[in-house]
């Protein structure tokens, strides 16, 4: 089968690799129909982290069961169901206390799984025509029949749930005002969860003219970071408060906010939050920071180690809550939304695409040019 395979860094290739097949009772094969390019993928792509050359990438997949093992009994073939990218057991102690990102089961020595990405088990990415779904009664969440909403769909393996759970780590309330940093396909899913939720003002921070646009186009307050500090820019349209909660949707690979200064800053984004939330207000940190980063600028940061405005946190009584998406919390619901016509979140897509096109996709989404905001490769 064709699958979209990592060679190095700044490199991935379409190659032929073996078909995958069902391996125990309670597995499933899905035909993939969308599988999505994810930021989280470029950490890998651009060789920031431990992934060997081989890889095949993709975590965000969506398809069609084609062949289902002896032990499943709530899938069936010709079901059209997406998974979360966490590939989680159900029966751990995580998992039946719902941190399906955490599960002990599925990658030995380790708290959480994931298709195609490095360092979270051995299961194989879905940006390839066919995928293996471990455990897949609980992992298959069932969609309807037919290819209606197929971009949205998609987004319910990753970014929409995670948008969302940035929102409940902050514990975003109706009334209340937010301030998402990141402008990419996580943040604006972020912004769009805040409203969804019943913000009375998002405020949207990147310096990237096409996400901030489309950040405008749902509602969010635009902040252009290269025009100026984003927390001043923020507290004068907030009388000098700021916003109650705040969202990180860019970890670890934040750049500087001073203008012109474009160097990588592991912690600005954590301390820009830090100074632009009211005291007792909260933060959720959906976005990624890694215990290693052999790529960081400074030794400390190579090791995990930031530094983080823990004083000014601490007098202003504010909340963290930090850590990857646990997708099933989230999708059923969220799934139910996109049918009701209440969500619609494929508005952050703006490529679909080929397989075969993955190479120069890659390029062009670590380059943010031409638009690329959100792609969806089609197998």
């Amino acid at each position: 089968m064709k699958a979209v395979v990592y060679k190095g860094p700044f490199s991935v290739e379409v190659e032929d690799v073996e078909k995958p097949g069902i391996q125990h009772p309670n597995d499933v094969l899905v035909r993939v129909t969308s599988t999505a390019i994810c930021g989280s993928d470029l950490h890998m792509y651009e060789g920031r982290t431990g992934a060997e050359p081989g890889i095949v990438f993709g975590h965000e997949n969506m398809g069609i069961v084609e062949e289902v093992g002896q032990g499943v009994t709530a899938i069936e073939e010709g079901d059209r169901v997406v998974m979360p990218f966490n590939v989680a057991c159900g029966f751990c102690t995580n998992c039946a206390a719902g941190f399906t990102g955490y599960c002990t089961t599925v990658n030995p020595g380790f708290a959480g799984g994931a298709y195609g990405y490095v360092s979270m088990g051995p299961w194989q990415g879905g940006q390839a025509e066919y995928l293996r779904v471990p455990y897949a009664d609980f992992n298959c969440l069932k969609l309807p029949q037919g290819k209606e909403y197929e971009s949205d769909f998609i987004l319910l393996a990753d970014i929409f749930p995670t948008g969302y759970h940035g929102c409940e780590l902050a514990q975003v309330s109706p009334g209340e005002s937010v301030a998402v940093y990141g402008a990419g396909p996580v943040g604006l899913m972020a912004a769009y969860s805040a409203l969804l939720r019943g913000a009375k003002k998002v405020f949207v921070v990147d310096r990237v003219a096409e996400r901030l646009q489309k950040a405008e186009e749902i509602g969010a307050v635009p902040v252009d970071f290269s025009e100026g500090d984003p927390v001043e820019q923020i507290k004068e349209q907030t009388g000098g408060v700021g916003t109650d909660k705040g969202v990180d949707a860019v970890g670890y690979q934040a750049t500087a906010t001073t203008p012109g200064d474009t160097h990588e800053e592991p912690a600005t984004v954590l301390n820009a939050l830090v100074g632009t939330v009211r005291p007792t207000g909260a933060l959720g940190v959906p976005g990624l920071y890694v215990p290693a980063d052999p790529g960081a600028p400074d030794e400390q940061a190579k090791q995990g180690m930031l530094l983080v405005a823990i004083g000014k946190l601490f007098e202003k009584g504010l909340r963290v809550g930090t850590g990857q998406c646990n997708v099933k919390r989230y999708n059923r619901q969220l799934r139910d939304m996109i049918i009701e016509g209440r969500a619609k979140p494929s508005f952050v897509v703006s490529h679909e695409l080929g397989l075969d096109q993955a190479s120069s996709a890659y390029d062009k989404f670590d380059k943010r040019i031409e638009g690329y905001t959100k792609v969806v490769l089609h197998p």
